[in-house]
């Protein structure tokens, strides 16, 4: 019971995610699954302009990023890719 209820209030909507990461990059087109259907376990491809010219590390950083440190406390898994506009 108690983990259940950690996973509750631990656990991010997509929603969530997707507007955390459109606040810091406006232009973005954001697509979320949620793997496990836990609220937990999240893929999320995400394609903005603002990657031109960035690698891939400095795209992946720019999102995890826009979550506010979020990452690995309210959202336990997060699988990225990010595509240039």
């Amino acid at each position: 019971m108690v983990e259940e209820l950690y996973e509750i209030i631990m656990a991010m909507d997509l929603k969530e995610i997707e507007k955390f990461i459109k606040e810091a990059m406006p232009d973005a087109v954001v697509d979320i699954q949620d793997l496990a259907g836990d609220g937990n376990h999240y893929s999320a491809i995400v394609t903005s302009s603002e990657f031109m010219g960035k690698s891939k590390i400095e795209q992946h950083k720019m999102v995890y990023n826009s979550l506010k440190g979020r990452m690995g406390n309210e959202l336990h898994a997060l699988a990225i890719k990010t595509k240039e506009k």
